[in-house]
């Protein structure tokens, strides 16, 4: 296994980790952006208005991007394991 190979994996898993974190990193900060917007218009100083919405955001973020995120992973491993021989000098 040469130092390309083991670059080349680390910049794919450094990839798909942000194609996967991008939905749910995106979402909350639309949503964190929007109610400190209405916190600061409306001068409502309160925790629990900011954290809860963002919670219920992410949620829903997760329920409609998880069957993507999930074959996202499922298509990277089966990537690896697929390139273990070539990578072991088998082939």
């Amino acid at each position: 296994m040469d130092t390309n190979a083991v670059l080349d994996i680390g910049l794919q898993a450094c990839v798909i980790g942000a194609k996967l974190c991008a939905p749910i990193l995106i979402v909350a900060l639309v949503v964190g952006f929007a109610i400190s917007l209405l916190q600061s218009i409306t001068q409502i100083q309160e925790v629990t208005l900011s954290f809860v919405p963002k919670l219920v955001a992410v949620a829903l973020a997760l329920l409609v991007s998880g069957h993507w995120m999930i074959s996202e992973m499922v298509t990277f491993t089966n990537d690896l394991f697929a390139r273990i021989p070539g990578l072991l000098g088998g082939g």
